[in-house]
């Protein structure tokens, strides 16, 4: 009997989740176009290397000793029985992904890439999507350890249309400090004119509030700031600022986190905290934090600590990054009045940086600062603006830099060697460009391959990069330990005593070829209830590093970098189905390959008018690709566990 639709787990991918259902590795028939490759192998046609015949052997004194008697009297024919192949090759021993190996957990945090969300409070888009605590129990679920709060004050009362003419004009967004933040604010001003046109004709009562709040108008401060009871006072808010995405509260978002934070992981989870929150409301966050998270937050100072602890001493506990406090020598001007806060616009706390608004920011009169008892809550993961990797806020233990996709280009052609030194000792993030408004994600590849511990995606779109993010995390606890050579010694260590990238990896060749037989029960492309019309076929890709990003040479995709240049892809077949015919995908000598940090992509998809829709998936790290006949356990166009396979021969070379 096949595994019917209603009794396979919904299990979503995303980036670590170790639960996997056993009905997800092991296949309980086989189809007729797959049954007639395994005949060929079988019958010797097509037949297995010596190192799978000897797992099918093994795998046949463990089930049964008939079969291992039964495939002893037909093996020295160069023949492998039927029924004793069929058995071994529908098992998860034939899964083409090999299980992880038990990670150690007891390096210092930086050793470690950690699966990151971006802007996780969002289901949709960036400017209009919904904001919902479901978000995060949907990603902490899925694996994500390293997660992202915006926060705003909270029930902010609006003022009259008549009244706010002219108001706000020039007023500069800064919720992520990206460095597009011009391009980003034209895109946006545009978007604000043509809505209030839009909104100007249909206007309810409902739409009014909506169309106000859009516009970035000035608001007054809520009161009582501060009450006795929380039914009364005004509370913090999670929202996209200056967009229409809906709000939710940061109280209800805490309590989500609570309840989701270590179902699938007891590895630290990391928040980070986007503040654009006064500092009465600050004083709300820190009281919010500590009763929903009780138990659950570090306490305690690292005090002289060069040091970080690793995942194995935080297990359990959440990790708020947060701005820090300005070390010695670093100008720090207090918390601002309420006047003060009153007269500027809000900018962002986090530390998440980019070149505009280190300039920028200087001529402003005042900055949204972080009170102590918030920052305090930082014990290993305080934020600084970015001003270099040689900087004093540098040197500082537990600082992380948070820099935007085309921030961290920049840095890579400028630095490279210094970043990549920086990256083994010290923490640091990477956030998609601010102009990524469909949410869609960078390449979090690239970025690995710097070092840079948290990628954050955009975890509500299913393109390249989260697909990555699976291959990397898959399967595990959504902490990854680095390769040997990206992770450091001792957080204080000077970047000038370590080589460049090139000089700490052995880098080796690689040649992989991938025969691609047959598949089945593969899922039928949305809007298709007719399998005849269905003609899928396969494309493979395979993500490895370029020579030029290794050396630091200006790329010449600039921020758009993609690698993946080595693609292939069948003829089509017909049905859900197909017969592949062992087409050959060949990737040879490919130099400068490092197994941990490249990737192995099939996408399935139907060939039709115009856009091919994509039907099915895996990414599979090359460390983890087994050679021999192995199945490809595909997940839907929406990340959710399949019943579809797909039946390939993979030989690996890699010296």
């Amino acid at each position: 009997m096949s595994i019917t639709a209603d009794v396979l787990p919904q299990v979503q991918a995303g980036g670590g989740q170790p639960a996997v259902h056993p009905a997800m590795n092991m296949i309980s028939y086989v189809s007729t176009s797959v049954l007639k490759h395994l005949k060929a192998i079988a019958d010797g046609s097509n037949p297995l290397d010596h190192k799978q015949l000897s797992e099918l052997r093994a795998f046949s004194l463990k089930t049964s000793q008939a079969l291992a008697e039964a495939l002893d009297s037909v093996q020295s024919s160069g023949k492998v029985d039927l029924h004793a192949l069929l058995g071994y090759i529908t098992s998860s021993e034939c899964n083409i992904i090999r299980p992880l190996l038990e990670n150690d957990f007891t390096y210092p945090i930086p050793s470690y890439f950690i699966s990151s969300s971006h802007n996780t409070y969002l289901s949709g888009n960036q400017f209009y999507g919904e904001a919902s605590t479901d978000a995060y129990s949907n990603v902490l679920t899925r694996g994500c350890r390293c997660i992202e709060i915006d926060v705003w004050d909270g029930e902010a009362k609006v003022l009259d249309s008549d009244d706010q003419e002219g108001e706000g004009e020039g007023e500069e967004e800064e919720e992520e400090e990206e460095e597009e933040e011009v391009e980003k604010h034209h895109f946006t001003s545009h978007f604000r004119r043509s809505l209030s046109s839009h909104l100007s004709k249909h206007r309810t009562k409902r739409t009014t509030k909506s169309a106000i709040t859009v516009e970035n108008n000035l608001l007054q401060m809520p009161t009582p700031w501060i009450s006795a009871t929380t039914a009364m006072r005004a509370e913090p808010r999670v929202l996209h600022g200056h967009t229409m995405t809906k709000e939710v509260s940061f109280r209800a978002v805490c309590s989500a986190i609570r309840d989701s934070a270590f179902v699938t992981s007891d590895l630290p989870l990391i928040v980070s905290l986007e503040i654009h929150t006064s500092p009465e409301q600050q004083v709300i966050m820190v009281e919010i934090m500590k009763d929903l998270w009780a138990g659950l937050l570090i306490e305690g100072a690292i005090q002289d600590s060069t040091v970080l602890p690793s995942p194995a001493d935080l297990r359990g506990k959440i990790l708020v990054k947060v701005k820090g406090k300005p070390p010695t020598g670093m100008k720090d001007t207090g918390p601002p009045s309420l006047k003060q806060i009153r007269s500027v616009s809000p900018v962002s706390g986090s530390g998440d940086e980019d070149p505009k608004s280190i300039s920028t920011t200087k001529s402003k009169a005042h900055k949204k600062s972080i009170i102590q008892a918030l920052s305090a809550l930082g014990v290993y993961t305080h934020s600084y603006h970015f001003s270099g990797l040689s900087g004093i806020e540098a040197g500082i233990p537990s600082h992380v830099f948070s820099l935007s996709e085309r921030k961290l280009m920049e840095v890579h052609a400028s630095q490279g060697s210094a970043l990549f030194s920086h990256n083994r000792n010290f923490l640091m993030r990477a956030f998609p460009s601010g102009t990524r408004v469909t949410s869609s994600n960078l390449d979090p590849a690239f970025f690995w391959r710097k070092g840079v511990q948290m990628v954050a995606l955009n975890w509500q779109s299913w393109d390249a990069g989260m697909m990555l993010n699976e291959g990397m995390f898959g399967g595990g606890s959504g902490w990854v330990l680095k390769p040997e050579g990206y992770r450091g010694s001792a957080a204080n260590v000077s970047t000038s005593q370590y080589g460049n990238q090139t000089g700490v990896m052995p880098y080796k060749t690689l040649s992989l070829t991938i025969q691609i037989l047959a598949a089945q029960d593969l899922p039928l492309p949305s809007g298709n209830v007719r399998s005849d019309r269905f003609h899928p076929y396969v494309k493979c890709e395979l993500h490895v590093e370029k020579p030029e990003v290794r050396s630091g040479a200006p790329l010449a995709g600039g921020e758009k970098y993609e690698d993946g240049e080595y693609k292939w892809t069948t003829r089509p077949s017909k049905g859900v189905e197909p017969d592949f015919g062992g087409e050959a995908m060949q990737f040879a000598d490919i130099t400068g390959v490092v197994e941990e940090l490249s990737f192995v992509r099939f996408k399935i998809q139907d060939d039709c008018l115009g856009k091919d829709d994509l039907v099915a998936w895996a990414c599979i790290r090359l460390d983890r690709l087994k050679d021999g006949f192995r199945f490809v356990h595909l997940l839907d166009a929406s990340g959710a566990a399949s019943q579809g396979v797909l039946l390939v021969k993979t030989k690996k070379n890699i010296t």
